[in-house]
């Protein structure tokens, strides 16, 4: 998934069958979706005569698809899908997919599941595990079958880490003190991962602190999440890897047990076996901060070993970094930007019935925010420089920060550690799970349901 929007948007597939006869009069929907990718020119342009004079725009979403892998008939898709549409300034893949996000109410031909799996099983015969017929019906599905996007790789093309190798802080040294790292803390097991690693890598799964977890790192809506995988009713932990597929800019992660899709920013199944199961899995908390202060804090972590039994250029600032520094998108997503641009950063939470996000120039401006998810109050401490943001329930308490140090209204210190906030008389206050998101993320998955703090 390092190539440029461009690129993506001209792929060429081969080696497809029209299905049956070319003229227009003698064509089904089906043929008329093959004939871009695989027909002759003749069949090519009675497919599309074809669709012009049907008129119905369920043929949308098989054109848009054919859009994306057909550069050179490019011009006459689009001409097609003009004219189905009613729509006339979209020209490529990228803004017809905008399009086709915004109009949910146009549904796809029936055929479409049929079309879509083909194309995408030519892709990667692997595909087929997570596109099986059953189960990519519109009504067996959690988000619609015609935004699942290829994502560039293959299923696995971006290798989990299952319970890679750790080594302690003093033998880490490849890593820079202003690397950025994933920082968990599970019942007294500190683990540094650092984000120059997981960024090729995009999921690990672990046993920390006796919890098996796994975090599910999207780097195109920079997100990080830690989930638990013990799920209730199952005998043995879930195990995840990435997909290959996309949804509106943000990973498909799969199970290895039945192959199910899964919403990696909501932790929920959305295509096969499970989407009925009613799992959510639980989130576990999980910082991004610098090695040099997470060093500081949890002397005794153990961190990713830079030997990961793959090979990749591990090295600083190289992993998606023309990505990161670029206020575009690589893949299509709808967003608000009224208040925010697509790629700021929030802090995002999801407990307690609720979901909540603070943009992270907030605490630009203070290090501290009080503030409330639904009826649970919050302290949030916070560091826009580095990303590093920790959520805990705060009570009765209102907070305040002062030359690093963290009082409470009656001027009681507390101090602050991976796992709550500790009072001057024992008293502690719980972390809560939460995580950074780019803005886009947010707004395209939460943003009706959700509220953002304004400052």
């Amino acid at each position: 998934m390092t190539l440029s929007r461009r690129q993506f948007t001209g792929l060429t597939l081969s080696s497809f069958a029209l299905p049956s006869a070319a003229l227009a009069q003698d064509m089904s929907p089906l043929d008329a979706m093959h004939a871009p990718l695989s027909g002759t020119t003749s069949e090519f342009n009675a497919a599309m005569a074809f669709i012009k004079a049907r008129g119905n725009p369920d043929m949308a979403a098989g054109l848009i698809t054919s859009l994306r892998f057909s550069r050179a008939r490019g011009p006459q898709i689009a001409d097609a899908l003009m004219a189905i549409t009613g729509q006339d300034h979209f020209t490529d893949w990228f803004e017809w997919t905008l399009w086709q996000e915004r109009n949910p109410q146009i549904k796809p031909h029936p055929d479409f599941p049929d079309f879509i799996r083909e194309v995408l099983v030519r892709v990667d015969d692997n595909f087929a595990d997570f596109l099986r017929p059953e189960h990519i019906q519109p009504d067996k599905m959690k988000i619609r079958l015609e935004e699942i996007t290829w994502g560039g790789v293959v299923k696995d093309g971006i290798p989990s880490l299952d319970n890679p190798v750790l080594i302690s802080a003093e033998q880490a040294g490849y890593l820079k003190g202003d690397d950025l790292v994933f920082g968990v803390s599970i019942n007294g097991d500190v683990r540094a991962y650092p984000l120059r690693i997981m960024g090729w890598h995009e999921m690990f799964n672990e046993v920390i602190g006796g919890v098996p977890v796994a975090l599910a790192y999207c780097t195109l809506c920079g997100s990080g999440i830690l989930f638990e995988t013990d799920v209730a009713g199952r005998s043995k932990p879930l195990v995840f890897g990435s997909s290959g597929f996309l949804y509106r800019s943000n990973k498909l992660m799969f199970d290895r047990e039945t192959n199910s899709l899964w919403n990696q920013y909501t932790g929920q199944p959305v295509v096969g076996p499970l989407v009925d199961s009613g799992i959510a899995l639980k989130q576990r908390p999980v910082v991004i901060t610098t090695w040099d202060s997470w060093k500081a804090s949890n002397p005794d972590t153990k961190v990713l070993d830079v030997e990961t039994g793959h090979r990749r250029n591990y090295g600083s600032g190289v992993v998606y970094n023309d990505y990161f520094s670029s206020p575009d998108l690589m893949f299509p997503a709808v967003v608000n930007q009224d208040a925010h641009k697509q790629k700021d950063y929030v802090f995002a939470v999801r407990q307690f019935g609720a979901a909540r996000a603070w943009p992270l120039d907030a605490f630009a401006a203070t290090p501290l925010i009080n503030d409330a998810i639904a009826d649970t109050p919050l302290v949030l401490i916070g560091d826009a420089q580095t990303r590093s943001v920790r959520a805990y329930e705060r009570g009765a308490h209102s907070f305040t920060a002062q030359n690093g140090k963290i009082n409470d209204q009656t001027g009681a210190e507390w101090r602050v550690a991976e796992d709550m906030l500790l009072g001057p008389d024992g008293t502690n206050l719980p972390r809560v799970a939460g995580h950074i998101s780019y803005w886009f993320a947010w707004d395209n998955y939460l943003g009706d349901a959700a509220t953002v703090y304004d400052g």
